[in-house]
């Protein structure tokens, strides 16, 4: 297994600093299996009795385990919709946008963007998922290897196109009207409303979550950078009902409202979510 040849990486290397940071890192990753195989056991246990018939005292039986152990499993395990950000850790990506400051080009990350990304690594939290930050560059073009939340629209990075260009069922297209999302499967597309009137406190941004052989990355973009934040305001409370086991693609357009500070104070579903199994 790749964790047992990490291990034994871990204890064999020779760095003082480079041990204890390879050790830290295997922590964590040991830390999110486990958590994630005590909700893999909740999941079977509650299959087991709703799909097989079985009381919970013949499944603590079964398991080796007291009944009292089995109903303490079912309350304080992690809940199923934890699965639809993957194992963990989770690495959080943002653009990293440039500007000119006193006659400089400077490297900056869009407020929005950043409420974007702390409001997902809050959801994080909630679910027992650790996360790390990661910037994306003009040039990047690919997702860091394990589970990705990427923040990002196609005018941003390639990374997004190169996503997007995998997508189904959505794309965003530009005319001379601004950004639209488009829907190939009713034939629709969709602009802000905000990018068409100012006064209008209304926008809407994409998401997608993929599975992708042994990981999950899940992409979201906005019209503009406050669209993505709807759409994490949005996930964080839908989540129990979008996540399903089977399926490895699911994505839908989000709107949302927001105040005079940009502050998501409302969102809600406007296209999909679409899913498949395949």
């Amino acid at each position: 297994m790749a964790i047992a040849d990490d291990f034994e990486q871990v204890r064999n290397d020779p760095d003082p600093i480079r041990r204890g940071q390879r050790a830290t890192d295997l922590m964590t990753v040991y830390q999110q299996r486990a958590t994630e195989l005590a909700r893999l056991r909740k999941a079977a246990i509650e299959e087991a009795h709703r799909d097989r018939g079985m009381s919970y005292t013949e499944i603590a039986e079964q398991l080796g385990l007291t009944k009292g152990r089995i109903s303490q499993i079912r309350t304080t395990a992690p809940r199923p919709e934890r699965a639809f950000f993957g194992v963990g850790p989770v690495a959080v990506g943002i653009p990293r946008r440039f500007g000119l400051e006193e006659g400089r080009e400077r490297p900056f990350f869009d407020a929005s963007d950043q409420a974007t990304q702390e409001a997902l690594e809050a959801t994080l939290v909630r679910l027992s998922l650790a996360s790390t930050r990661f910037a994306i560059d003009p040039d990047t073009s690919e997702v860091p290897s394990g589970d990705a939340v990427v923040i990002c629209g196609p005018k941003s990075a390639p990374v997004a196109r190169r996503l997007l260009a995998d997508d189904p069922v959505f794309d965003f297209e530009r005319t001379d009207e601004g950004w639209w999302i488009t829907d190939s499967r009713a034939g629709g597309r969709h602009q802000s409303p905000y990018r068409q009137d100012s006064s209008v406190r209304t926008d809407i941004g994409y998401f997608s979550r993929r599975v992708d052989q042994d990981r999950v990355i899940v992409h979201i973009a906005g019209i503009t950078s406050v669209g993505s934040l709807g759409v994490a305001h949005w996930l964080d409370q839908n989540l129990d009902g979008l996540f399903k086991p089977s399926v490895r693609f699911v994505g839908g357009v989000v709107a949302c409202d927001f105040d005079e500070d940009f502050a998501v104070t409302t969102s809600r579903i406007l296209v999909g979510p679409y899913a498949s199994e395949s």
